[in-house]
Parts: C-alpha cells; sequence; structure tokens
C-alpha cells in the first residue's frame, strides 16, 4: 500500500480578464490515456483564463492518491489479491466526493481522470465538493455476491484512511451499486462504533439514502435535453433519441426519454443492443435486461453494436458507456445533431475538435451527468441533519440546479464563442483556482 501527496507553490498575480473570443484552439493529438485528454482539456482552460503557472500546476496533480493491494478469501477456498485506488483530486471548495468503480480496465490513470473531473463537476453546479475517485481491478461479473461483499469490506477497511463524511465521501458508479455502498457505510460504522450515514451517498433509502438518487443522473440529462431541444426548436414528442449503455445512466435516461414522449429508437450494453426506426418499448427491455442481464438476444427490435448505435441519424446521442467511444475515428460518421455525454470522458479532445468542426452542438460530461453527484449532495446533507426530503423536492431542486448550470454555460459560450465543453471549464476550473487562491497555501 502506498501513498503519495503533490503539492506545488502558488505565486499569487493579478489576472487579466477572460480573453475577448479568441479563435478556439485546434485538435490535439489523439490520445486513449483518459488522464492526458483530463489534462489538455484543463491547460486549454488555463490558457483562455491567463491562469496563474502555480495554480495551473497545482491543479494538474491529484492531491492524494492511495494505491491499495489486499487479500479476498474466494468461495472455492483460494485467495487473490485485488489492487485498489481512491484518488483525491482537489478541496479548495469542500471535501472530496467521487464514485467507486469495479472494473476490470481501471488503473491509476483513469481513476486520476475521474477525479479531475468530478472536480469541476462539482464546481460547475456550484456544490461544495472537491473531486475525488475510487476503483478496484476486478470484474465484478465474474464474483459471486459474498465474494463482492469481501472485497467491498476489505478495499473500505484499506481507503478508511482517507475517506469520511468531512473528507471524502464515495458513492456508486460502474459495476457498483446501491447494496456496494451499504457494505462501505456498514464497515465504516462498525470500526467506529456507531453507524455513520453521511460516509457515503447513494445508499438504500432504508438506511440514509434520498429519494430520487438512484435516477438522479438519467433525470438530470433528460432535464438538459430539454433546455437543449428547446433553443433548436425541437419537442420531446417523437424526438429521435439512441443511448449507449443501459444501466445506472443509460437505462434510466431511456426510459425517461420514453416516459416523456421521445422516440427512443437504439440502446445498448456492452454485449450489443437493439434498434427500430419507430421507437423500442423501453419497459419491455428493462425488464428483459433485469431478468436475463443483456440486451443483445431480445427479441424487440433488429441487433445492433454499442460502435454502430453512435453513428445513427438521430436528434439526441447519449454516449452513457465507458470513456473513449467517440474518436478520431468516428468522429466524421457521427450524425446526431446533439450529443449528450452521459458517460465520464466519453469523447477524446480530437474527436471534440471534429464535431465542433462539423457544427454538432455537444454537452459535455461535467455538465449533463451532474444531476447525480447534485443529488448525492442533497443526500449528504440529510444524513448530516437526520432531516430528510420526498422525492418530488429532490427531484425539483435537482432540475433547478441543472437549468441554472446549463444556463450560466450556455451564456459563457455565446458570450466567448467557445463550444459548451471549454464554456464549462471556464467555469468550474476559475471556481476551483479562485478558491485555491483565496485559501493560499499552508503553513
Amino acid at each position: 500500500m502506498s501513498t503519495s501527496v503533490h503539492a506545488n507553490g502558488v505565486h499569487r498575480k493579478h489576472r487579466e480578464p477572460l480573453p475577448d473570443a479568441p479563435e478556439q484552439i485546434g485538435a490535439p493529438p489523439e490520445s486513449s490515456n483518459p488522464y492526458k485528454n483530463a489534462l489538455e482539456q484543463l491547460d486549454i482552460a488555463a490558457q483562455y483564463l491567463n491562469l496563474d503557472p502555480g495554480i495551473h500546476e497545482v491543479l494538474k496533480h491529484p492531491e492524494r492518491e492511495l494505491t491499495v493491494n489486499f487479500p479476498v478469501k474466494m468461495e472455492n477456498g483460494t485467495t487473490r489479491v485485488f489492487t485498489g485506488y481512491r484518488v483525491q483530486h482537489n478541496i479548495a471548495r469542500g471535501p472530496s466526493k467521487g464514485g467507486l468503480r469495479y472494473s476490470p480496465r481501471t488503473d491509476l490513470d483513469e481513476v486520476r481522470a475521474l477525479a479531475m473531473w468530478m472536480t469541476w463537476k462539482c464546481a460547475i453546479v456550484n456544490i461544495p465538493f472537491g473531486g475525488a475517485k475510487g476503483g478496484v481491478v476486478c470484474d465484478p461479473r465474474a464474483l459471486t455476491p459474498l465474494e463482492l461483499e469481501r472485497l467491498t469490506r476489505r478495499y473500505a477497511s484499506e481507503i478508511s484512511i482517507v475517506i469520511g463524511e468531512h473528507t471524502d465521501i464515495p458513492a456508486p458508479d460502474m459495476g457498483t451499486n446501491a447494496q456496494t455502498m451499504a457494505w462501505v457505510m456498514d464497515t465504516i460504522s462498525m470500526a467506529r462504533g456507531h453507524t455513520a450515514p453521511a460516509v457515503v451517498t447513494g445508499k438504500p433509502i432504508a438506511i440514509g439514502g434520498s429519494e430520487g438518487r438512484s435516477d438522479a443522473t438519467g433525470r438530470g440529462i433528460v432535464c438538459i435535453a430539454l433546455e437543449v431541444i428547446k433553443e433548436f426548436g425541437l419537442k420531446m414528442d417523437g424526438l429521435r433519441v439512441a443511448v449507449q449503455g443501459f444501466g445506472n445512466v443509460g437505462g434510466v435516461a431511456a426510459r425517461i426519454f420514453h416516459e416523456a414522449g421521445a422516440k427512443v429508437v437504439a440502446v445498448s450494453d456492452a454485449l450489443g443492443g437493439r434498434y427500430d426506426e419507430n421507437g423500442l418499448d423501453i419497459p419491455r427491455l428493462i425488464q428483459y435486461a433485469n431478468r436475463d442481464g443483456s440486451l443483445s438476444e431480445q427479441p424487440i427490435g433488429e441487433a445492433i453494436g454499442a460502435k454502430e448505435l453512435l453513428e445513427l441519424d438521430v436528434d439526441v446521442l447519449v454516449p452513457a458507456a465507458i470513456e473513449n467511444q467517440i474518436t478520431a475515428e468516428n468522429a466524421a460518421r457521427i450524425k446526431a445533431k446533439i450529443v449528450i455525454e452521459g458517460a465520464n470522458g466519453p469523447t477524446t479532445p480530437t474527436a471534440d475538435h471534429i464535431l465542433r468542426e462539423r457544427g454538432i452542438f455537444l454537452v459535455p460530461d461535467v455538465l449533463a451527468n451532474a444531476g447525480g453527484v447534485v443529488v448525492s449532495y442533497f443526500e449528504w446533507v440529510q444524513d448530516l441533519q437526520c432531516f430528510f426530503w420526498d422525492e418530488a423536492e429532490v427531484n425539483e431542486k435537482m432540475q433547478a440546479i441543472m437549468r441554472r448550470s446549463y444556463r450560466d454555460v450556455r451564456q459563457m459560450s455565446l458570450d466567448k464563442k467557445v463550444d459548451m465543453r471549454l464554456a464549462a471549464y471556464l467555469i468550474g476550473v476559475k471556481r476551483v483556482a479562485d478558491a485555491a487562491l483565496i485559501r493560499g497555501i499552508f503553513p
């Protein structure tokens, strides 16, 4: 197990206002490394903001990185050693906040990138958190429920030295769910000798979870979509939508689009998807997916691949699976008028440039999928106060924050003549940089 802390000097100086609409920077070289992509995005925003070099250097590095290697007793009697991470990027605006993913593909650079994106996301929607992320290198589908519980409890015990309700609050992410959070909360609570519900969010309602949390990210995506289509002169009724990813984010977004009258023509999961130009029966597909675990063999519509789905001629495309799905290789073939990022980092910086040049309107992940962290913030507040709200109040408050944040970013985009991602970063990075400058350096 190792931990490292990165810190750099900060030199205060007067910072000029944002430059007046400079020409947007050209396409950077393609990279599949999410941390490299995150750093490129930060560098572009720092240039526009004329960011203090010392602050820029601080923001490039996570404040704390914890790597743990821990044993788990398997049900067949063997012992396996798993590797896990917890990265805290920045706490200038409050305790760090971020999901915990179980994936065979995760690594430290991915977790670093996700933690950095969480920092900007929390600042963009203006909630008092910094960014963090956690990951364990494993395939949760290959583990039994008992093995998953043992893995989760041991991992939670290992990272307990850096998490807590006033320091760093985990939540579900890819490969984890409310039950995972319940195990984390219980493990920390047993070590402390009292129940500590605010140490995680995304828990079951029975143990301090919030109404509306499970649907929050998908509902936030649809809320953003409503704002965008109004500007485009479109209506939800009959809107053609394709959703890549059918889990906690994509599945919920597809369902809410369907309920609102949109025509969801394609959805996919890791093994494949279904397509029907007249619109899919989303409630039936959710039933099948919950029962069988995959969309690829379901008797609804036609089979379609996850990559093929991205290139359909639709009004709205929601990439809600994993990072690096829209790249230099396929960006020229994207036909959607509007892309709303449900996943973290689904579009590479090179693809961003291509989509912008082609006039495709993209709402970035750091804004579009922020509904989840907004309601996680509500859950944390409710746990600390031991006072809970009903679902209608949660949804109303979340949607108000999402609408306000979208309008702030859109106005910045129009004022500075930049795309929505850069506009979001100009807001988020500046808020974090300002907080760091105001607080100064200790000691």
